[in-house]
């Protein structure tokens, strides 16, 4: 398993936590800031350089801010680490995965997405005009499962399945440091008593990347929870926006390139 890690310290923190619970485990630490293209290529320079197959990916991380922030490359930064930094990671590893098939993608969206009522702003996909964090959050979300739609659709035949993920309002760091107003403080005063442990809000993710169930191991293009499958909005299964938002994501690449 290589965990891919911005903050090295915690990262080696949890596997060696790991470790101490299941003794012989093989666990390897990899530096990746979604937010810089840069160390994406960097990490997937040496990934590709250590491994010689990849039999899951799961793109997890994610960030809400309460004030606009930018990248490296400087793009917003919500939208640049949920969205856009998985889909460069993704294609970079695009080819091992196949070559491994069967393989899985596991993307992790939010039932926030559905709250993106009007679909993603074409005209201000970078919130320039206008920054409110928690609808740019929810923006976001739903570029993660239009990217399930269109990548399910790319690879469909290939073996590899590609499925998103809500895990649930999680008890966790996410929106907790301070940058994130309101939400911010909620989460840090009553956190416990209303989200869900990480350990509980994990297991829909684990499951879709181990189970054997063929209700699972068999589904590509599908968004699950809490165990169990549920339809996407709407907007995330509209097939020519999923389209406009890849032939975007790909233009918007190659200008930072």
């Amino acid at each position: 398993v290589v965990m891919a890690v911005r903050n090295r310290a915690k990262g080696e923190e949890a596997r060696d936590a790991a470790l101490a619970r299941v003794p012989g485990a093989d666990l390897v630490v990899g530096d990746l800031d979604l937010a810089s293209f840069a160390s994406i290529r960097a990490f997937a320079a040496w990934f590709l350089d250590r491994f010689d197959r990849l039999d899951v990916l799961v793109d997890n991380a994610g960030l809400i801010l309460d004030s606009r922030q930018v990248t490296a490359e400087g793009f917003e930064m919500t939208f640049g680490v949920n969205h856009l930094g998985h889909f460069l990671l993704t294609d970079l590893l695009r080819e091992p995965l196949v070559a491994s098939a069967p393989a899985r993608v596991v993307v992790i969206t939010s039932l926030a997405h559905r709250l993106a009522v009007r679909g993603l702003r074409r005209d201000d996909l970078q919130s320039e005009r206008r920054y409110r964090g928690f609808p740019t959050y929810c923006r976001s979300k739903l570029a993660n499962a239009l990217f399930v739609t269109e990548l399910s659709r790319q690879l469909a035949g290939s073996g590899v399945t590609v499925n998103a993920v809500h895990p649930g309002s999680v008890n966790s760091h996410f929106g907790g440091d301070g940058d994130t107003g309101v939400m911010g403080w909620f989460i840090a005063r009553f956190g416990r008593i209303v989200l869900r442990s990480p350990k509980a809000a994990a297991r829909t993710q684990v499951l879709l990347a181990s189970s054997r169930d063929p209700r699972i191991a068999g589904v590509t293009g599908g968004y699950f929870s809490h165990g169990r499958r549920w339809r996407a909005s709407r907007a995330a299964r509209d097939p020519e926006a999923a389209r406009w938002l890849w032939v975007e994501s790909e233009r918007l690449v190659a200008q930072a390139s």
